[in-house]
């Protein structure tokens, strides 16, 4: 998808140099950049690149904070698979109607996208999971007509982002921003400091 994103509509912010995680050695480069993207407002990107191993990574993510909390879209017609989607790296993404859960994993990328782009991704990891020889072959085709129906606008359905931190987006009027309970947060594997609980 063509977000405008070019060098030049890029303005570096930050840059700094830390511990790569996956060598061990301070040669991991990190630079933000600010990004005023249309609909959505000021974005902050991230990208790291380690200069010993190799190691890479992106992230992108709202420039101010909300609260903690879940973003809750309703797809119920065919354009608004065209609505822009922002996820953060540690956010999660659900669609309940199809079955689907993207959780953050060590790996895990933030990035700019539509709803069409997440069921793209949907799609994707479906097709890589149904590679495998013992996969339940009816099951796969069942989830693919599914994710592609949901696609072509043939059925109504739910996208909610997760997100502790409170920087991702979902840049419609329709989309309704909604406090999440530790309980919702646990299920999906955050780890959740409780009141009365020190952290760490």
């Amino acid at each position: 998808m063509d977000t405008g994103l070019t060098e030049s509509s890029l303005r570096k912010i930050r840059e700094e140099i830390v511990t790569c995680p996956v060598c061990g050695k301070n040669t991991l480069r990190i630079v933000d950049y600010l990004y005023e993207a249309p609909y959505v407002g000021k974005l902050i990107i991230s990208i790291g690149k380690c200069d010993n191993c190799g190691y890479s990574f992106k992230d992108v993510r709202l420039y101010e904070a909300k609260e903690p909390g879940k973003i809750v879209f309703t797809v119920e017609k065919l354009e608004d698979i065209n609505v822009l989607v922002v996820k953060s790296a540690s956010a999660s993404v659900l669609i309940p109607e199809l079955g689907l859960t993207m959780t953050p994993g060590p790996a895990s990328e933030g990035f700019i996208t539509t709803i069409e782009g997440l069921l793209d991704r949907f799609l994707e990891a479906l097709e890589v999971a149904c590679r495998d020889e013992k996969a339940d072959k009816e099951k796969c085709e069942e989830m693919r007509k599914k994710i592609v129906d949901a696609k072509e606008g043939r059925i109504r359905y739910t996208v909610i982002i997760v997100d502790p931190e409170g920087v991702s987006s979902i840049a419609s009027p329709k989309a309704r921003r909604m406090p999440v309970e530790p309980e919702e947060l646990e299920k999906l594997g955050y780890i959740v400091a409780r009141r009365g609980e020190k952290s760490g």
